[in-house]
């Protein structure tokens, strides 16, 4: 492991971290989209079904369990726990539009590695991964803004997407020129979606502002 892919994870787990404590503390869901948290969910789980076939290390087996609790219960915080403060009249990103076309992409000869169910629900997963913030960025342009906390989450989440782009090219760049076609233009479409709430990260958040977003 690299200090680009150690960065990534930790970049990761920030994230979440920060956004358990963000529901927790204040007892609420608000402005925090249940529909990008159910598509995370759906990406772990998919994504980490090897763990019951393959070991690699213990630290890969404790991430991926994690990954998984932590998914399951920010959705079960906004759906259940903290329900009421959902706000589901700003959430209204149809995830349809995405669950489908990833699925469809995984089920296509070349854009996974093989035709079994790990395979493609790996290859599924990356797909869905790269878009999976996007009912949360639709909310933040319906809102008009956001809260600092909900900010340093999604800068997190794009920080681990880049860091995870250096880990890529470094592991090319490496004697044994490791190259992940499906995750490398995954994670890079990931990155841009993220470009523009990266300045306004950068213009207003770092300043001590809310982000606005103009309409």
């Amino acid at each position: 492991m690299n200090i680009f892919r150690l960065c990534g994870d930790l970049s990761h787990v920030i994230a979440i971290i920060l956004l358990l404590a963000k529901i927790w503390k204040t007892r609420s869901a608000a402005g925090i989209s249940g529909k990008s948290q159910v598509l995370f969910t759906i990406v772990y789980i998919t994504r980490y079904l090897d763990v019951f076939f393959t070991f690699i290390s213990w630290y890969n087996t404790f991430m991926k369990f994690m990954f998984v609790g932590t998914s399951c219960t920010t959705v079960y915080l906004i759906f259940q726990k903290f329900q009421a403060t959902y706000d589901r009249n700003h959430d209204t990103f149809r995830i349809e539009l995405v669950l489908g076309p990833c699925f469809l992409l995984s089920l296509i000869p070349g854009f996974h590695y093989a035709f079994t169910i790990l395979e493609v629900c790996w290859a599924f997963s990356i797909y869905l991964e790269a878009v999976a913030i996007m009912p949360q960025l639709f909310m933040l342009t319906k809102t008009g803004a956001a809260e600092n906390i909900t900010s340093h989450y999604l800068l997190f989440l794009g920080l681990y997407r880049a860091f995870y782009i250096m880990n890529w090219i470094k592991r090319y760049i490496d004697p044994e020129h490791h190259y992940d076609p499906i995750a490398v233009v995954a994670g890079i479409i990931q990155t841009i979606l993220y470009c523009d709430f990266f300045y306004l990260y950068v213009t207003k958040v770092l300043k001590g502002k809310k982000i606005e977003v103009l309409p």
